[in-house]
C-alpha cells in the first residue's frame, strides 16, 4: 500500500474509535445516573483496577505494551469521570510536584486539581468536601515513612480508598553548567534519595531545603548559579535545563501515595488494609496486640510507630496488612486486637495493586 492509502485506513479507524468512545461515554453516563440515584461514589477504584487488569490480559500479544494500554484507558476513564461530575482532586502542591504527577497518573488530565500548601490542607479540603479526593505521599522505598501523613490520620475522619505507586526519577535542573553551581535546592526527601550523587558531584555545595521540588525549581530559576533536584515537570514549569537524569541512588526508587476519601473501598479479592492503634501501657501489650494476626495467618507488610502527641511516651502504631476489613479472618483478628488496645482505627481497605507507574517524560 502507498502512504496515502495507509493514512486513509488510519482515518477510517479513527472514525470507528470516535464512534465507539462516544458509545462508551453514553453507557458510562447511564452508570452515573444509577450511582447518583443510589447514593454511590462516582469514582470506584475497585472497578478501575479490575478493568485495567482485564484489559492487560485481553491485550496479550497485541502491539501496544501494557503500560500504553493503561495510559490510554486512564485518560478515557478520566474523561468519563469529568462528564459525570466536576471531580476535584486535592494534592500536595504546588503544580509539578511528585504528588501532582501521582494524582495525574491516577485520575488523568480531564478532572480538576486543587494544589494545597501542606499535608493538613489536603486532609481538610477533602473533609470539608471542597475536594472529592486527596492525594498524599505515605512512604518512599529509600527514605521510609512520611511521618506527617501518618500523624494526620489520628484525628481525621477520612479513609484510604486507593494507593498509587510511582517510580521516582529525579533530575539535576539548572540554567548553568554543573561546575558553576554554587547552591542546590530541593525537598529533604529528595536530598536523601540522591545522597550518593551529591557526595560524588557536589560534596562542598550548600544544600537548601524547600517545601516541595517545585518550590526548589522556582528558587533555582531566580539564581543563575543555583540548581534544583526534582522531577522534569518542575524543571519545565520554571524553564530550567536538565543537566543530569536519574540521579537517585536507587534505580527502583518508588514512592507510595494514598488516595483519601470519605469512604473506603469494597472488597476486590486482592486488597490491603491499613489500621492504627495504641496499646495500653502494660508489659507485653504490643506482643499481645499483634498475636491475633499471627494466629489468623494475616500477613503484615508494614508497621510504623509515631508519638501520639496526646500523652508523654504514648505511641500510635500503623500497620498495613493483606486482606479486606470485611474478610472474616481479619474481622476476627481486629476484634481480638481491640481487647489489648486503648484505641483502634481502621484507616481503610483498598486494591493491593502493585503496578508501579513510571513517569518517562513530562506530564502536562
Amino acid at each position: 500500500m502507498t502512504l496515502e492509502e495507509i493514512r486513509k485506513q488510519i482515518d477510517a479507524v479513527d472514525g470507528d474509535l470516535l464512534r465507539l468512545l462516544n458509545a462508551r461515554a453514553d453507557l458510562v453516563h447511564e452508570v452515573g445516573v444509577i450511582k447518583k440515584r443510589e447514593g454511590l461514589e462516582i469514582y470506584a477504584p475497585e472497578r478501575e483496577e479490575a478493568l485495567l487488569q482485564s484489559l492487560a490480559k485481553r491485550n496479550a500479544g497485541g502491539r501496544l505494551p501494557e503500560k500504553s494500554i493503561r495510559s490510554i484507558y486512564r485518560e478515557i476513564m478520566s474523561a468519563a469521570l469529568a462528564l459525570e461530575q466536576d471531580l476535584k482532586i486535592a494534592y500536595l502542591g504546588p503544580e509539578g510536584t511528585w504528588t501532582h504527577q501521582a494524582a495525574l497518573n491516577k485520575f488523568g488530565q480531564s478532572v480538576a486539581y486543587l494544589p494545597c500548601a501542606n499535608f493538613s490542607e489536603v486532609f481538610d479540603e477533602v473533609a470539608r468536601r471542597r475536594a472529592d479526593y486527596g492525594v498524599v505521599p505515605i512512604e518512599n522505598s529509600t527514605e521510609g515513612a512520611v511521618n506527617h501523613t501518618l500523624d494526620l490520620f489520628a484525628d481525621s475522619p477520612l479513609h484510604i480508598c486507593a494507593q498509587i505507586l510511582l517510580r521516582i526519577e529525579n533530575a539535576l535542573l539548572a540554567n548553568c553548567r554543573k561546575e558553576e553551581i554554587e547552591v542546590i535546592y530541593s525537598h529533604p526527601q529528595v536530598f536523601g534519595q540522591c545522597r550518593n550523587y551529591i557526595l560524588k558531584n557536589f560534596p562542598q555545595v550548600p544544600l537548601i531545603e524547600c517545601s516541595s521540588t517545585t518550590q526548589a525549581a522556582a528558587q533555582a530559576a531566580k539564581n543563575p548559579r543555583a540548581a534544583a533536584m526534582g522531577g522534569m515537570l518542575a524543571g519545565k514549569l520554571h524553564h530550567l535545563e536538565v543537566l543530569d537524569k536519574s540521579i537517585q541512588d536507587s534505580a527502583t526508587n518508588t514512592t507510595r501515595f494514598l488516595v483519601l476519601s470519605e469512604r473506603t473501598c469494597p472488597p476486590t479479592g486482592n486488597d490491603r488494609t491499613s489500621i492504627m492503634f495504641s496499646v495500653r501501657n502494660e508489659p507485653g501489650s504490643l506482643y499481645n496486640a499483634l498475636a491475633p494476626f499471627n494466629r489468623f495467618s494475616i500477613n503484615m507488610s508494614k508497621i510504623e510507630s509515631r508519638p501520639s502527641k496526646r500523652r508523654d511516651w504514648e505511641y500510635f502504631f500503623f500497620v498495613d496488612m493483606l486482606g479486606h476489613c470485611e474478610d472474616p479472618e481479619l474481622v476476627s483478628a481486629l476484634d481480638e486486637l481491640k481487647k489489648h488496645c486503648s484505641f483502634v482505627k481502621i484507616l481503610g481497605s483498598y486494591p493491593n495493586n502493585e503496578e508501579t507507574a513510571k513517569v518517562d517524560s513530562v506530564i502536562g
